[in-house]
């Protein structure tokens, strides 16, 4: 493994700081060019904070499940006029002339009581105390008791969608690292086509001196000097390319390393490596098991699978009964008092339940939905499957190809050198052409530039091998993932113990720090 990326999560992101762009000046080696991306690069800063929305998601979710305690407060006036109409109502439903009988002390019947009139009068006075202002204060506390399992399932859901962004998060990370290991191995690989460029011109050009003088002494004609001068125009262009493809190397990848551009757009870095050729020790098949157990893509998918089996759980608790808890305290002022002060409180406690015997169907339309989309997570599982295969199996071939490459280019390289100096020898001599030697000179070229360009290509494959598989970044798996007893039995039958530096973690930091050498294969 390239490097060790212990990035914050399992709920513990933090403040993430906003880095402002800076030049890196001097000598920039690989380590160092991941260290910088993984600070300022802005697809990772970006994924960090995804993280915190998803975090702030599972809050809102859990927070249904725990009690909403409430401050209500309410004040009403009207005009008093509408009270005494609301007497005369009363009057008027009562009804008059209703004659009742009285009897006084000594046992005789007394004169009789207009009933009717008694009341509309206590209606009447009722109404003209009943005060026009009324206010309340409410402290009142709800409390779910069963939603048919469906804020359980809300939980859980955005619990997943919290751990698919880390994932997410992990998947940023590769992506990055390949990048740039990718555009550092091409910086190095332009600038050493830039010292094969810049030899073929000085050896042009010593060519061009040696029959300029042969031609001055008389020994060669003019022909000779003529067409070492075309040969010199030739391949300086080839020296103007090659420099132009280093200088935009350099800005793709301070662009990766989310670098603002030095003095004139030039970058002020300069990458530090060699471009050596290093095997891994998986075959093609448990690079493609390895990929599967730990590729965070294909952990993003798995998670959207158990995401949607939360939606379906939560569509399925629409045919359920709910019930709430609701109790408080009130304060309020009395409704049979002309006086605002004139002050009444007491307790409440009840239930609210709701069951919707039919709802139009829409808890069967959100089921049906709701099993179809996780029907199509499967289908897109095993469609990223395939597509990490892919990628994998292209890998391992450019690594091969590559390789094969490097290997016979290695020999062409030392037999083009030696032919180019025999022909140096024979033209000295006498016993050789101009001709010669330039088509000696244009085989070495030739054999330097597909050997430095297969090696660039090897790196750069081992780059896009290493995402493939997952195992250019090393994690602190925090969270259950059912391929992880495969991933641990592929690396411990093939690598053996690894040493690294200890990364301390750090909120809101990324740590990168570089490894052992590339594990062997056990006997």
């Amino acid at each position: 493994m390239f490097a060790i990326f212990t990035p914050v999560h399992g709920g513990e992101v933090g403040n993430v700081t906003r880095p402002t762009k800076r030049e890196v000046k001097g000598d920039l080696t690989l380590s160092d060019a991941v260290a910088v991306a993984l600070r300022q690069n802005p697809d990772v800063l970006k994924q960090l904070t995804e993280i915190e929305r998803t975090q702030g998601l599972y809050i809102s979710a859990r927070s249904a499940a725990l009690p909403h305690i409430s401050l209500l407060a309410d004040y009403n006036q009207q005009d008093p006029r509408l009270l005494e109409t609301q007497g005369s109502r009363v009057q008027q439903q009562q009804g008059a002339n209703v004659l009742v009988p009285t009897v006084g002390k000594d046992g005789q019947l007394g004169p009789p009581i207009d009933l009717g009139s008694l009341l509309s009068a206590q209606s009447s006075n009722t109404a003209f105390n009943a005060t026009d202002k009324t206010w309340q204060i409410t402290f009142q506390a709800q409390q779910v008791i069963y939603a048919g399992g469906q804020i359980v399932a809300s939980i859980r859901a955005q619990k997943f969608v919290e751990e698919s962004a880390y994932y997410q998060l992990r998947d940023v990370v590769d992506q990055t690292v390949a990048t740039v290991r990718s555009q550092f191995y091409t910086v190095l690989t332009d600038r050493s086509l830039i010292t094969v460029a810049e030899e073929t011109v000085k050896l042009q050009e010593d060519l061009l001196k040696d029959q300029t003088n042969r031609f001055e002494a008389g020994t060669v004609p003019r022909f000779n000097v003529l067409r070492a001068e075309v040969e010199l125009a030739n391949v300086v262009p080839n020296l103007i390319r090659a420099k132009n493809d280093y200088l935009l190397a350099e800005i793709a990848l301070a662009k990766t390393l989310g670098l603002d551009p030095g003095p004139g757009g030039k970058p002020q870095f300069t990458c530090v490596g060699e471009l050596t050729v290093i095997k891994r020790p998986f075959d093609l098949l448990q690079a493609l098991d390895l990929a599967k157990a730990r590729r965070p893509f294909l952990k993003v998918q798995r998670q959207q699978i158990k995401i949607q089996g939360e939606q379906v759980k939560i569509a399925i608790a629409g045919y359920l009964p709910q019930l709430y808890a609701t109790g408080g305290y009130k304060f309020q002022n009395s409704r049979f008092s002309d006086r605002f002060d004139d002050t009444i409180d007491g307790w409440f406690f009840g239930f609210t339940g709701s069951w919707d015997i039919f709802d139009g169907l829409d808890t069967y339309g959100k089921t049906k939905s709701a099993r179809a989309l996780l029907e199509s997570a499967r289908i897109n599982y095993r469609d990223s499957v395939q597509r990490v295969e892919l990628e994998v199996q292209t890998a391992y071939a450019n690594l091969i190809t590559a390789r094969e490459t490097i290997r016979s280019q290695q020999k062409n390289v030392e037999q083009a050198k030696e032919a180019l100096r025999l022909a140096n020898e024979r033209l000295a001599a006498g016993a050789g052409t101009q001709l010669e030697v330039l088509d000696a000179r244009v085989a070495l070229t030739r054999a330097q530039t597909t050997e430095l360009s297969a090696r660039g290509d090897y790196n750069k494959a081992l780059a896009e091998f290493d995402r493939a598989t997952a195992t250019d970044t090393n994690y602190t798996e925090t969270f259950r993932d059912p391929l992880q007893k495969l991933e641990a039995r592929i690396l411990g039958t093939n690598v053996e113990t690894v040493k690294r530096e200890t990364v301390k973690r750090e909120p809101g930091k990324a740590v990168v720090s570089p490894s052992t050498p590339a594990p062997k294969k056990k006997p």
